[in-house]
């Protein structure tokens, strides 16, 4: 089944959309063109896209409880000045290697944050994915090429996560207490020789799995089994990362990107880079707070 009305919620067109988040306070919804160094905002439903230039790549948001904003970068963590727009490092995080940039990022109900970093060319390997709380810092996976997928279980008793470029999906039970890994990861989904890519997925309040699939223009649902429940087209085939929105987080926005398209691929996708609304709806649920 892949009806849904989808529609644009912002033509603000990025050369590679990623991390989108809505503020569970204002319903404001940010998301991040990585390559182009820029976080963007649009008021929840209908405010204009506005946008900010960033110093250097970043990739998705968070929220703590005293209402501070905190964007992950290619150097760390940052508390954003909401006014200025103004960056305080708060933790950083593969500060001194210049060849990678932060990726996918999620927070856990424990309010810690699952952060994925990677090659800035895509290097084999060269991506990691780290854990922080309240100052802590902790390295929980290395050797991955493109980390994706990060997202947990209501309960926060599991974790997921993703090497894109295996096109694998991983599933690891965690400790809901911390969302420290409580074991070892095994395969959920193995998609290997299928069309496109295992990109950015969030988690309902019914433990279901939405992921954006790279390469494919598709929203896909899956059971906390790995089965797969239904598939909704985006028009654009460079899906990237979803997020719930709305009050009652029961929708879906999904970023795209053109990175790596030609002329001619763009003028055949040429929604390509379009942040997207899916009206379904869904029993979603509003991010956690980060304990910065």
């Amino acid at each position: 089944m892949n009806s849904a009305n989808v529609s644009i919620f912002s033509e603000e067109v990025c050369h590679l959309g990623e991390g989108p988040t809505c503020d569970p306070v204002t319903g404001t919804v940010y998301w991040f063109d990585i390559v182009e160094k820029r976080m963007l905002e649009k008021a929840w439903p209908d405010g204009p896209t506005l946008v900010q230039s960033l110093p250097e790549m970043a990739s998705a948001t968070a929220f703590t409880g005293d209402r501070r904003q905190v964007i992950l970068t290619e150097r760390g963590l940052y508390i954003r000045d909401r006014v200025g727009g103004g960056l305080i490092l708060l933790q950083p995080i593969e500060a001194d290697n210049a060849a990678t940039r932060s990726n996918d990022a999620r927070v856990h109900p424990s309010g810690a944050f699952w952060i994925g970093t990677m090659g800035k060319r895509g290097e084999n390997g060269a991506g990691s994915i780290y854990w922080y709380r309240e100052g802590d810092l902790k390295l929980l996976y290395s050797g991955i090429t493109i980390p994706n997928s990060i997202c947990f279980s209501p309960a926060g008793d599991v974790a997921y996560y993703a090497d894109t470029r295996q096109k694998r999906l991983f599933r690891v039970e965690c400790d809901p207490a911390t969302g420290l890994p409580a074991g070892e990861p095994s395969i959920l989904l193995d998609q290997q020789g299928q069309e496109g890519g295992i990109d950015g997925s969030i988690c309902d309040a019914e433990g279901l799995i939405w992921n954006a699939r790279w390469g494919s223009g598709a929203l896909d649902c899956y059971a906390p089994d790995g089965r797969h429940l239904r598939r909704i087209d985006i028009p654009a085939r460079q899906s990237s990362c979803p997020a719930f929105a709305g009050p009652q987080a029961d929708r879906i926005v999904v970023t795209s990107a053109w990175q790596g398209m030609d002329e001619t691929a763009r003028r055949a996708d040429p929604q390509a880079g379009k942040t997207f609304l899916l009206d379904l709806p869904v029993k979603g649920r509003h991010e956690p707070c980060l304990l910065a």
